[in-house]
């Protein structure tokens, strides 16, 4: 049986500041620079997301990208979509909402919701320039 990994990608808006509330002021500022604004910024992020699995022999399908879509939207997107990381969303409480934190923490929230198949990697763009990936390692 081939094993395939289809992508789906998802697009959403949201704010943050990139802030460790155990440093000071000046360290926050020296280390995360423009991202520590005291009055947010925002991206249009862009997320990828990966699952691969065996092809059914019934439906032709690893997973149905509608069913994952619906996953997605549920679980993160509507979440996330026009809100504020540090603020609203609900899986990113508790962490520096970087990149890296964020896209762990879909993560968690993912993985034991995509079946069939398995969620192999999420793709967070932050930016055109910028994003970052996880595996779940």
């Amino acid at each position: 049986m081939p094993t395939v990994t289809v992508v789906r990608r998802m697009l959403f808006n949201a704010a943050h500041r990139v802030h460790n509330p155990a440093l000071s002021e000046a360290e926050n500022v020296a280390i995360f620079g423009k991202c520590n604004n005291p009055n947010w910024h925002g991206h249009n992020y862009t997320l990828d997301v990966f699952v691969t699995g065996p092809v059914d022999d019934r439906t032709g399908y690893v997973i149905d990208l509608a069913q994952l879509k619906a996953i997605v939207q549920r679980e993160v997107i509507d979440k996330a979509d026009h809100r504020n990381f540090n603020l609203e969303v609900d899986f990113t409480r508790g962490v520096i909402p970087t990149t890296e934190n964020i896209v762990v923490a879909m993560w968690r929230v993912l993985a034991p919701r995509i079946a069939p198949g398995r969620l192999t990697k999420l793709v967070l763009w932050e930016t055109p320039n910028n994003y970052v990936e996880y595996d779940g390692g």
